[in-house]
């Protein structure tokens, strides 16, 4: 097997951008100590990986001492066992961690990457989008380069409601035609292709007309998805056709998703039942059992909100990075 050795002048093209992640990292950890965040670190390699449909995982073996084999699995989020923590301690939280995708790789995705997760009791999503914004502008320069233009990081961020996006980029009643492909696509004015479910369509629509052009005049929280595309969020008490869930989009960049976070574990198991049962018929090897653990733990957590972001697409926004692998030590 060959090993491609480490490229000195291309590790001293990439240092100036790894010292700046660097220093993001410092920044990321004053910045939640000064609200009296708990810096935690929860296990990598785990025995339920997610109830995700369509990410894909490391597989893995624990080989006990007494010589028992148990499947464990590298999360693709610390997720979880955060809220588990959460549960215990009432405490907000927050965690840079190493999470795992398989199959993923472009300019803005590996299948190894830090994820910076955190979780605030008491929060709404609206107070939420109010701490994301102020970490962002905090770690972010006032103008990022993407994509052949300066977006302005310092001013008011955008808050767009999918129903809105749909209604102003697509010319669709997203809401309004939940579960009716045909509608959707008529209004669209799109052909529905062979076999598109309603789910299938909308992100086709999400990817063709929305994402491209929102994020690029300023960042753009889109937000109130619909709430099957919400597995672990609140529905919306105004309008339970759509879920407590934001995005946020900066220059092109998918940069976190948030939920007002699901407590009830009767209605959050059977989302997961249903999840797994589509997660299984498109790859049945993705097989596990339930995380009984979470779901136990969810009866005892409090009104909470809770975040994913890409810390290294962060980074690429900060240093002008072109891709990825420009802000990773080896690659």
């Amino acid at each position: 097997m060959s090993v491609t050795a480490l490229d000195p002048d291309r590790l001293a093209e990439r240092l100036p951008l790894l010292k700046r992640r660097m220093e993001m990292v410092g920044q990321t950890r004053r910045f939640f100590e000064k609200r009296a965040y708990l810096e935690v670190e929860t296990p990598y390699a785990v025995p339920v990986p997610g109830e995700e449909v369509h990410l894909r995982c490391f597989r893995t073996v624990l080989e006990r001492p007494d010589g028992t084999l148990e499947a464990r699995f590298l999360h693709t989020s610390p997720e979880f066992a955060m809220k588990r923590i959460v549960a215990a301690s009432g405490q907000s939280i927050f965690q840079l961690a190493r999470v795992w995708r398989n199959g993923e790789a472009s300019h803005t995705h590996h299948p190894e990457f830090t994820m910076l997760e955190w979780y605030r009791p008491g929060a709404d999503l609206s107070s939420l989008m109010d701490e994301t914004e102020a970490y962002v502008k905090a770690l972010l320069p006032e103008t990022v380069w993407r994509d052949e233009r300066h977006i302005p990081i310092h001013v008011p961020f955008e808050r767009l409601t999918m129903q809105d996006a749909f209604a102003r980029y697509v010319g669709a009643d997203l809401l309004g035609t939940a579960g009716d492909a045909k509608a959707l696509a008529q209004q669209a004015q799109v052909v529905l292709r062979n076999g598109e479910t309603w789910e299938d369509l909308f992100f086709r629509l999400l990817l063709d007309k929305i994402e491209p052009v929102i994020g690029r005049e300023q960042p753009t929280f889109l937000t109130h998805w619909p709430a099957e595309q919400a597995a672990l969020a609140r529905k919306d008490p105004a309008d339970p056709r759509g879920a407590l869930r934001f995005e946020l989009y900066i220059g092109g960049i998918e940069l976190a998703n948030a939920f007002e976070e699901l407590t009830d574990p009767v209605e959050q198991r059977a989302r997961f039942e249903v999840d797994r049962q589509r997660r299984i018929a498109l790859t049945p090897e993705q097989d596990w059992p339930l995380d009984e653990a979470f779901l136990e733990a969810l009866a005892g957590m409090p009104d909470c909100s809770g975040i994913a972001l890409g810390f290294d697409r962060l980074v690429m926004l900060a240093t002008g990075a072109p891709a990825l692998r420009d802000i990773l030590w080896l690659v």
